[in-house]
């Protein structure tokens, strides 16, 4: 197993470069209840090194959901899918907002097998969404 230790001085580096949403479902650690996690994209226990390229910046919904998952079920086709990788994939060509900017609209595979996965579209984020948008702070900028 690989060392799954983060530096302190890692983890201000990954949340700086998240620029403060979690990486997945978009939530802003602002308004988060709990601290937000640095999370590795390939899991530790899957041999991920702790380097800056395999660190993400979760919040706590999204890496309990995702755990040690690297794959999860495309629900259109009921077959395996990869993860979001946030060192590898751009966002915006995964995923994109309803008319209303509460739900992630799955876009390839990967995007569907994501929302299911972690589940970034679970009901409290749904309705943080809402209250955010109210305050004109949602969608977050890409």
């Amino acid at each position: 197993m690989s060392d799954a230790r983060v530096s302190a001085r890692t983890r201000r580096q990954v949340a700086q470069r998240a620029l403060n949403p979690c990486e997945y479902c978009r939530s802003p650690e602002a308004v988060s209840l709990q601290s937000f996690a640095v999370e590795h994209i390939t899991p530790a226990s899957r041999e991920g090194p702790s380097s800056l390229n395999n660190l993400a910046y979760s919040c706590q919904g999204c890496n309990s959901h995702k755990y040690t998952k690297m794959q999860a079920v495309d629900p259109s086709t009921g077959e395996s899918a990869p993860l979001f990788h946030p060192r590898r994939d751009r966002w915006p060509e995964h995923f994109a907002w309803s008319a209303d900017s509460l739900i992630l609209i799955r876009l390839p595979r990967l995007g569907r097998a994501t929302i299911g996965g972690p589940r970034v579209d679970r009901p409290p984020v749904v309705s943080l969404r809402s209250m955010l948008r109210a305050l004109g702070t949602h969608p977050p900028p890409e």
